[in-house]
This record gives structure tokens, C-alpha cells and sequence, in this order.
């Protein structure tokens, strides 16, 4: 086997956003599984659950909260306080999220004007199965919606194992729905009559299918954002370790075969260091043939003199997860543009972040981040403004004017009626109830 050696770029040659775009073979079958479940209902999740989940025949396709506690006991003692130490850390940094959004109340021309936020009523929690289960996903979902006041919260996740449901337990979901894929999506954006009822909002990471189906449901039911491979750039200086780099973009290889790891080393001499560290932590590394593929296939080295030109190339990734394993890297944080999420000096790896400390680990890729951020409480919340006129005289006629400016003369007769003096408030009225 020869030496693993990472693609050389030129900052100019970091390949831009949009590395992600589903192709519309898989576009058109995501439609097709959307629509049968819509149509068919339980049958027809069950019959996609069976052949593409794993599902066996006649097994309970929606679990309640007793059978998730079942699993909860059956699991290790400590991997269940696990499981709930870092549901709890998820929740203190969702409801400090929570905490900074206040209403509004203020004044305008005439009257006032304000919102409040309300969370969604019911949402759906996507955990991909796969290659590796993913309790933290169930975590950094379901526990984030709890957080924002949720009332309804639904994991869906094919072929679920006791770690997933013990992980739905500790966020508190109220059922796990053991399907994957376009059909569950399917399923929790329609409802299955007798099973589920639809969800306001779904979220969460899944592959190509999960994506084209979210994509396909949009309208009926909220998402989230797009999701593609995962994506990691380390950016390293002197003052880096080579071997803390390599162990940092090993952590993202290994994900899968098609993710994306990147190394962006401002001074000469800093890459080879890199990949002598990558090849004897691969020697002994139960996932090294995912991570050797992954960083053969999509793994990149970018060289660069100054600062600056690191930030360039970073910006046109705009990867999902950033590394900064440079000096001052706190002071340098808020010179960079676009990322998802932010690594902030060599303590602070990515790993950590994925496994609980507070933030979302559900984040923007494919470029996303240039116009969307992660999970958070924001996905579950609505911001509903209100307006109270006490003299709708004061504004009546610029609207009246800018109606008919439009040729909406019923607009502009409604607001003459306010212009006029009318209706009268309410206190003048006499009320004839009881």
C-alpha cells in the first residue's frame, strides 16, 4: 500500500459550495417513496420499512414511550448515565438559545407593534442507522426540540437498537418510528392514519434519500436545511501539532466514504508532518479502510503564506466544521466567514463538540453555511408579529396612497375607512354580551 499523500490545491483551486447536489434519479425515487406513503398509507411505509429498513414482517413500526424505557434498562447502567449527562448539557446550551429570543413590544405610528415566539406543535427527529448507529443524533435533536417547547417529539431511525431508544428516552421523545430513509420522512411530513400524525417541522443529518425526500416534502412540512458528506477543514500553523491534526481529520474520515477532510497549512513544511502522523494513526485504526478511501477520494492539502489567504480558502468551502489550530485562534475566530461550526484552538476538536459538550452538531454543508447555521431551537420556533392601532389615521392614507399606487383599489378603501375615523375602539362601542 503506498503512502497516504493528501490532493495539493492552490487556495484558488478549494473547491467552492455546492458540492452536494442530489442527483435526479435519486430525486425522482424519493418522490415516488413520498407519494406511495402518502397515498398508502401504513402499508406502504411498512412494505419500504421491510425492504429497505430491515424491518421485520409484523414487527411494531411505531414504539411508545414504555418500550423506549424498556431499552433504557436494558442498556448498560453507565452508558444510560451517559446518555443523560449529555442530553443535559445539549438542553443548558438549547435553553440558553432559547432564553436569548424575547418578544417585542414597540411603538409605531398610530400604535404598537410586537412579536412573540411560539414553538412548533409537534416535530420529527431524523437519525441515520447505516454505517454507525447514532444515538447523539437522537440527542442533538429530540433534546434541542424539548428545549425549544416542543410538545410532540418524534425520532424516526431504521431499525433502531436499544443505544437509539435509550438515547430518544433520555431526550424525552414520545415515539421512535423504526423506518428510515424517503419513507420515513414520508411518513412523519403526511402522517400515517392509525400510526402517526404529521409533524410541523423535521429535522436532522441523513444521506442522499433522507435529503431528496426533505426536499420533496418541503411545503407541507418545515426542514431544516439540506444535508450532504460530512466536511472538516483543519487550519494549522507552526505552532500546530501534526499529530493532533491527523487524529482531527481521521475523526471526520472515518465517517464515511464520502466525506470531505481538509488541511490548510499557512507556511511551507507544515502538510508532510500531517501525513506521516495520518498514516501511523491509520496503522492500528479498526476504521482505516473508510478513513484511507475518504481521504484518498476527497482529502486535500492547501498551502498558503499569510492569514488572510487561509480565510480565502475557507470561505469557499464554507465547510461544515472548522479547526483552528493556530495561535491566537480566539482574536482570529471573527475574521472567518463562512463555516458551520468552529473549532477554537487545538483543544477544542471537533469530537467534542459532536458528542455533547452544548452546541448542535447537526450543521450546514455543501457550502449551506454561506446562508444557513445549525440546529438550534430556532428550528423549532416561529416569530408571529402582532399590530395594534389605536389612531390608524396616522398611517391610513400612505397606505391608502401605496394601494392604489399598486392598482389595489380594495386596499386602498379598506384604509380610507381607518383614514375616516373608522371603526370606532373598542371602548366607544356599546357590547351587547352577556
Amino acid at each position: 500500500m503506498s503512502a497516504l499523500r493528501l490532493t495539493r490545491m492552490a487556495p484558488g483551486d478549494v473547491p467552492a459550495r455546492g458540492l452536494a447536489r442530489i442527483d435526479a434519479a435519486t430525486r425522482a425515487r424519493a418522490r415516488e417513496i413520498v407519494d406511495d406513503v402518502e397515498r398508502d398509507g401504513e402499508a406502504a411505509l411498512r412494505r419500504y420499512a421491510e425492504e429497505l429498513d430491515g424491518l421485520a414482517a409484523g414487527a411494531p413500526i411505531l414504539l411508545g414511550p414504555e418500550t423506549l424505557a424498556e431499552a433504557a434498562a436494558r442498556i448498560d447502567a453507565e452508558d444510560l448515565a451517559l446518555l443523560e449527562r449529555v442530553a443535559g448539557r445539549i438542553s443548558a446550551f438549547a435553553r440558553a438559545q432559547r432564553a436569548s429570543l424575547g418578544t417585542v413590544d414597540a411603538p409605531v405610528p398610530g400604535g404598537r407593534a410586537g412579536h412573540d415566539v411560539a414553538p412548533v406543535e409537534a416535530a420529527g427527529c431524523y437519525a441515520p442507522g447505516g454505517r454507525y448507529p447514532l444515538p447523539s443524533s437522537v440527542l442533538m435533536t429530540a433534546v434541542t426540540a424539548r428545549a425549544a417547547g416542543v410538545a410532540r417529539v418524534v425520532v424516526a431511525s431504521p431499525s433502531p437498537g436499544d443505544a437509539v431508544l435509550a438515547a430518544a428516552h433520555a431526550a424525552g421523545a414520545d415515539a421512535v418510528l423504526c423506518a428510515g430513509g424517503a419513507q420515513a420522512v414520508a411518513a412523519l411530513a403526511h402522517g400515517v392514519p392509525g400510526v402517526l400524525d404529521p409533524v410541523d417541522v423535521i429535522v436532522g443529518p441523513g444521506n442522499r434519500w433522507v435529503t431528496a425526500a426533505k426536499e420533496a416534502v418541503f411545503g407541507v412540512s418545515g426542514i431544516d436545511l439540506p444535508a450532504g458528506p460530512s466536511e472538516l477543514v483543519v487550519v494549522v500553523d507552526e505552532t500546530a501539532d501534526p499529530d493532533v491534526a491527523a487524529a482531527d481529520l481521521i475523526a471526520q474520515a472515518e465517517h464515511d466514504p464520502d466525506a470531505r477532510a481538509g488541511l490548510v497549512a499557512i507556511g511551507p513544511g507544515l502538510v508532510e508532518p500531517v501525513e506521516a502522523a495520518l498514516e501511523r494513526r491509520l496503522a492500528d485504526l479498526p476504521t482505516a479502510d473508510v478513513a484511507r478511501e475518504a481521504l484518498e477520494r476527497s482529502g486535500f492539502a492547501c498551502e498558503v503564506a499569510t492569514w488572510r489567504a487561509a480565510c480565502e480558502a475557507v470561505a469557499r468551502l464554507a465547510p461544515e466544521h472548522l479547526q483552528l489550530s493556530i495561535a491566537d485562534a480566539d482574536a482570529r475566530r471573527a475574521e472567518v466567514d463562512h463555516f458551520g461550526g468552529v473549532f477554537v484552538g487545538e483543544r477544542s476538536a471537533e469530537v467534542l463538540g459532536d458528542y455533547g459538550a452544548g452546541p448542535n452538531h447537526v450543521l450546514p454543508t455543501a457550502g449551506a453555511a454561506r446562508f444557513s447555521g445549525g440546529l438550534s431551537v430556532l428550528a423549532f420556533l416561529r416569530v408571529r408579529t402582532w399590530l395594534r392601532m389605536d389612531d390608524p389615521g396616522a398611517i391610513a392614507g400612505d397606505c391608502a396612497r401605496l394601494a392604489r399606487l399598486e392598482g389595489l383599489e380594495g386596499h386602498a378603501r379598506a384604509a380610507d375607512l381607518r383614514a375616516r375615523g373608522g371603526p370606532q375602539a373598542p371602548a366607544a362601542r356599546t357590547s351587547s354580551a352577556p
